[in-house]
């Protein structure tokens, strides 16, 4: 009887284990967790990367609504990197052994202190350290990667940040996506037209504040003789030293615009069923501003 009852035991508890359910190789095994916020909730949708002893990336992903990730790796040593809007980046090592679990348990992140505003003033954007880049899909297949080579701006802190203001001006003759036959086509009436409009600008006085260190910079882009509203999904970096010690801030952004919003569509090729260039584009922006001298 004493030993029905230990079989049937064993196997409830093989059919309770995390890996009952997983089929691992010989050779693998099971690495979980579960990312709580300071106050025990689950924080669902962190982001998790796992790296191997030469720091390659293996697996990357998100938590589930629960805050719980589980992912097959080989055996071996990783590193994990959790990561969540507004939190403290988490890290830790974990030793993953052949068809077994190796879990970390409870991850706990904490609240991140955003870095330190730029002080009041008026900032000068940096194009030497700078840059503002373009994505594209070329007849739906490969991408486009371009930039453009000139361009300038200002920046004014406020003293409540959410009430400074910025404007950028851009040559859109210096567009780059290093294929000259293909840069003087853009640059033709078919789309931008640069001959009628020589510059994109972006001005915008509404800075809110997202949580952590996100930004929403919202303002009027001007393209191709049209203005629409536009939103810079933004991370502020914090501040440094630039070699000459001077002070500086940084940030990154990034927004889609449609072609279609700015008029910009190359017909001849459309009527024929082919987009030369797919209807939106992926703009990122990596800015530094020094203080104005």
């Amino acid at each position: 009887m004493f030993g029905r009852w230990l079989g049937n035991r064993t196997n409830r508890m093989q059919r309770a284990s995390p890996l009952a359910a997983v089929q691992t190789p010989p050779d693998a095994g099971v690495l979980s967790c579960r990312v709580l916020d300071p106050v025990n909730e689950p924080v669902a949708c962190a982001e998790f990367a796992v790296s191997d002893t030469t720091g390659r990336k293996v697996v990357a992903g998100g938590t589930d609504p629960y805050g719980s990730f589980m992912t097959m790796l080989p055996a071996g040593e990783y590193r994990l990197a959790v990561s969540a809007e507004g939190y403290a980046p988490y890290r830790a090592t974990a030793l993953v052994g052949e068809s077994s679990l190796a879990s970390l348990g409870d991850v706990t992140l904490q609240v991140a202190h955003p870095p330190e505003p730029p002080a009041a003033g008026d900032w000068d954007i940096e194009a030497a350290h700078s840059s503002i880049a373009f994505t594209a899909r070329h007849i739906g297949l490969a991408r486009i990667h371009g930039r453009f080579e000139s361009f300038a701006g200002a920046v004014r802190i406020a003293e409540r940040m959410e009430q400074s203001a910025m404007h950028v001006v851009i040559d859109a003759a210096s567009l780059d996506t290093g294929v000259r036959s293909r840069d003087d086509h853009l640059r033709s009436a078919d789309f931008l037209d640069v001959r009628r409009f020589p510059t994109l600008e972006f001005y915008s006085d509404r800075f809110v504040h997202k949580g952590g260190s996100r930004w929403a910079v919202t303002g009027a882009l001007s393209l191709h003789g049209v203005t629409r509203t536009v939103t810079l999904d933004t991370e502020y970096l914090g501040l440094g030293n630039g070699m000459d010690g001077e002070v500086r801030a940084a940030c990154r952004a990034t927004t889609e615009l449609h072609r279609d919003d700015f008029t910009i569509s190359w017909q001849s090729m459309l009527a024929r069923g082919i987009a030369a260039i797919g209807p939106s584009i992926r703009v990122d922006l990596d800015v530094q501003i020094v203080p104005r001298g």
